[in-house]
């Protein structure tokens, strides 16, 4: 049986304190595979060696770190055995000396990282490289040391707590972990410190529970704390090794604080204009709660007729608003009391507590400079329809309220009276008419009365005024319809032809009532009344013809029951028809009669009317060509108003329109020197000698004007400003030219008798040259 002998060489400087198992000489013996004598441990029935070395993590020295020896009894230290280490880390963590069997560790080894590595040994020939062991399997388990500090998950934590609560009162629960073995000795066992935050609070050492720790925290006098706790391994003994995180805790809020008026009495102006439902004012009470703690309710102590208090929301305020119309000249001050309370109650404080406060509003009422108010709004006006212009209407009435009593006048808006129907009196407003009003045109008159301050223009006030015009009865019945009536040649007496009817544009208060009467002398109709405004027309006898009459005119008289009566003759058509045994319509024209017989009335009243109307057509179409006889200044239909127009009789100047600049005839001093038409080319040049104008141009503007009055008066001159011009006559006259302008020579080279034998066209033209001359 081969000895096998398994050495853990270790040296006691890297033994620490973390270390479970006191090192005693037994326990050292234990550790290394010997029984407490210190004998070594052989190898069991299954292998050549024990199967787990034991070694310390965080080694720090230089040289590699002896792990153990390997050795067998078949190794009889001639160098003939060869130890071969396979497995976790063989090779790079772990090496063996292949002759003594020592195991060194290459680098630290961490635990935290890895706990156990397990690796196999061979023990070979090392000539033949035969196995002289079988292949055994063991383990290098780490032992911990205390090298990791305890952390927290967060570097800051929040949590909070209600103000007021009770000592013991649970805040949060804050734990640490430790990543060192929790199993083998204190080196991850925590205990719990607080390190700030003290007297206000405190923590469970062993769970790290925070808890209140002193009573009747305020949070409207503190409301943030900052807690530092600290978490130490080792079970908080000397040396170990500790983490802190910070606890950010708030007191959240209770409504333990009542609201409270910092100002017991308040005073509000507002002007007397203010409208219904305005603010006026605002008031405010204190509440060092927050959140719905610290929401209030207002209200006005006992109610008010002319005040209501609503609460704004957002900034907790009352607003103080008006219900009812102010008015400075009946009342000017007001005073009421106003109380505020919390909405919601905690029932932990409402002992000896009340949740509410007082305040007096004092309101004053500023006088403000208003309208003048109509005594009523609207007014409603009754008038008969057959009232004349300038008849009393009726009367509307305002009046200033204000201290001063402000004279008023009144006015109607034209906007509203388009027909100038009504007039008012500005000093008392007394409404008249201007026309006579008719129902039947227009049953109401809706008009606006403005009232006006006199001293205050800018002061107004409009009224409605409706005014309802009365029916009278002024007008006569007549017939509903158009009728088509025939009666046939084969009827009899007493046969019905027709039922008529009536309409009224009056509406008497008790409704239409018609009587239907025609001549009792008639022989051929009689009317039947049936009482409910209709009438049958009845024939008084048979035996119609209409060789003997096509149509009777039957006159009917229709009258009303209502004062003064009207009433109105209607006539009705009958034509006489050829009918059937049965009634039904055949035919109604006139039969055909012999020309022998001659031509009836009829036909000759036609042919007069035709002759007449030839007539008329003759006389009207001589009429028509007596007038074009004169023809008309503008022959041109385009627009004259930029043309020339010219005169036959003078000459055919509107060939030549741009031949002559009329500012030359309006003055001739400052036309340029050689000034020459702009139209065509003269045939030769010709110095330009200027003459000495007439004095004012009295000839000139006296000829114009002569003929501007004849143009006036001229009923077939066209009917807008025209302008004639005189200065070129053009080619198309006999006279040629008559201007001077471009002429040859001076006006004392000319002679100009010739010009009283072209006719008394040119007299008035003659009488200023030859004088002129002369």
């Amino acid at each position: 049986m081969i000895a096998n002998q398994i050495l853990l060489l270790l040296t006691l400087s890297m033994l620490g304190p973390s270390n479970a198992m006191p090192f005693t000489p037994g326990n050292i013996g234990k550790l290394f595979g010997m029984e407490g004598d210190g004998r070594i441990l052989q190898r069991s029935k299954r292998g050549w060696m024990w199967n787990q070395f034991f070694l310390l993590e965080e080694y720090t020295g230089n040289d590699h770190q002896y792990v153990g020896k390997l050795h067998s009894n078949m190794d009889k230290g001639n160098g003939n055995v060869r130890y071969v280490l396979t497995g976790d880390g063989a090779g790079t963590l772990f090496l063996i000396d292949e002759k003594s069997g020592d195991i060194h560790a290459t680098k630290r080894l961490d635990r935290e990282e890895k706990a156990m590595y397990t690796l196999n040994a061979k023990v070979l020939d090392r000539n033949t490289n035969a196995e002289l062991e079988p292949d055994t399997e063991f383990n290098i388990k780490i032992h911990d040391i205390n090298d990791n500090a305890p952390k927290f998950s967060k570097e800051i934590y929040f949590a909070s707590v209600p103000e007021m609560s009770d000592v013991g009162t649970t805040v949060v629960t804050i734990t640490a972990s430790d990543a060192d073995d929790q199993t083998y000795g204190n080196s991850a066992k925590l205990v719990y410190s607080i390190l700030q935050g003290q007297p206000y609070f405190s923590v469970d050492s062993e769970n790290g529970t925070i808890k209140t720790a002193l009573p009747g925290m305020d949070r409207e006098v503190k409301e943030h704390y900052q807690v530092v706790i600290q978490a130490k391994d080792m079970a908080g003994q000397m040396g170990g090794l500790s983490g802190t995180t910070t606890v950010s805790i708030t007191l959240s809020d209770v409504n333990d604080s009542p609201p409270r008026f910092a100002n017991h009495s308040f005073r509000v102006t507002t002007p007397e204009s203010t409208e219904v439902g305005g603010a006026i004012g605002r008031i405010k009470a204190d509440d060092p709660d927050v959140g719905r703690n610290a929401e209030m309710e207002y209200s006005i102590v006992g109610g008010h007729d002319i005040f209501n208090i609503v609460t704004d929301q957002k900034t907790q305020e009352g607003v103080i608003v008006i219900k009812k119309v102010l008015d400075y000249e009946t009342k000017k001050d007001y005073e009421f009391r106003v109380e505020v309370r919390n909405t919601y109650l905690d029932a932990r404080f409402i002992h000896g507590l009340q949740f509410k406060d007082y305040a007096t509003v004092r309101v004053t009422v500023e006088d403000v400079d208003e309208p003048p108010v109509f005594t009523r709004n609207p007014y409603v006006i009754e008038v008969h329809e057959d009232t004349a212009a300038g008849s009393f209407v009726g009367v509307v009435s305002a009046r200033d309220l204000d201290a001063d009593r402000k004279a008023v006048k009144y006015s109607i808006d034209r906007h509203t009276d388009l027909e100038r129907l009504f007039n008012i009196d500005s000093t008392n407003g007394t409404i008249t008419t201007l026309k006579a009003l008719d129902r039947e045109m227009s049953k109401w008159h809706n008009i606006s009365v403005v009232a006006t301050e006199i001293n205050n223009p800018g002061q107004t006030t409009r009224v409605p005024v409706f005014i309802k015009v009365l029916d009278v009865n002024d007008n006569a019945p007549e017939f509903a319809t158009s009728y088509d009536t025939f009666v046939c040649e084969n009827v009899k007496a007493g046969q019905l032809i027709q039922t008529i009817s009536a309409v009224d544009t009056d509406e008497p208060q008790v409704g239409h009532k018609f009587v239907f009467t025609i001549s009792p002398t008639n022989p051929n109709f009689t009317v039947v009344d049936r009482e409910d405004n209709t009438a049958n027309i009845l024939t008084r006898r048979g035996g119609f013809s209409r060789r003997e009459m096509s149509m009777y005119f039957l006159p009917v008289v229709i009258s009303d029951n209502d004062y003064p009566i009207q009433s109105s003759t209607s006539t009705l058509v009958v034509r006489v028809c050829a009918c059937d045994s049965r009634g039904n319509m055949q035919s109604c024209s006139p039969e055909v009669l012999p020309f022998s017989e001659g031509l009836t009335t009829g036909a000759l009243v036609a042919i007069l009317l035709c002759v007449i109307i030839l007539l008329m057509i003759v006389v009207l179409f001589a009429a028509l060509r007596r007038q074009r006889k004169k023809e008309p200044l503008i022959i041109s239909k385009e627009d004259v108003r930029d043309n020339v127009v010219s005169y036959n009789d003078e000459g055919g100047g509107e060939e030549d329109t741009q031949a002559f600049d009329i500012g030359t005839l309006r003055n001739p001093e400052v036309m340029d020197a050689n000034k020459l038409r702009r139209d065509i080319i003269p045939e030769m040049l010709f110095p330009f000698r200027r003459t000495s104008p007439i004095k004012d141009n009295t000839d000139v503007r006296d000829f114009i004007n002569g003929r501007l009055q004849e143009n006036d008066s001229d009923p077939t001159a066209p009917p807008y400003d025209s302008l004639a011009t005189y200065a070129y006559e053009g080619n198309g006259s006999l006279a040629e030219s008559l201007s001077s302008l471009e002429s040859a020579a001076t006006e004392g080279d000319h002679d100009y008798d010739y010009l009283s034998n072209w006719g008394p066209q040119f007299k008035k033209l003659a009488e200023m040259y030859i004088g002129k001359t002369s």
